[in-house]
């Protein structure tokens, strides 16, 4: 992982630390090129979570952008779900 990303992320925990009180529910945002594969891959990350996914293609249809409403522990948490994503799916933006 490069310092910038890394730094990415330490600014996102301190913000979550700052803003929520944990447990809180949090929303998941990713961005993935239209590829259904893909987007089941990104699901089943969050599978047997009690998570609310919704899916939505973009106007021309090629990208759909995920959205996961899922109730965490941590920011720490937080973060280890948006690297597994990261890491494991090419194309992946996550926001």
């Amino acid at each position: 992982m490069n310092s910038k990303t890394e730094e990415f992320y330490k600014k996102l925990e301190q913000r979550l630390e700052e803003t929520s009180a944990w447990p809180s529910e949090y929303i998941f945002k990713f961005i993935v090129p239209t590829d259904q594969e893909k987007i089941n891959k990104i699901s089943e990350f969050f599978n047997h979570t009690g998570a609310v996914i919704k899916t939505k293609k973009s106007s021309k249809g090629k990208y759909t952008s995920v959205s996961i409403r899922l109730t965490m522990k941590s920011p720490e948490s937080v973060i280890q779900k948006y690297k597994l994503v990261g890491y494991q799916i090419e194309g992946v933006i996550s926001l």
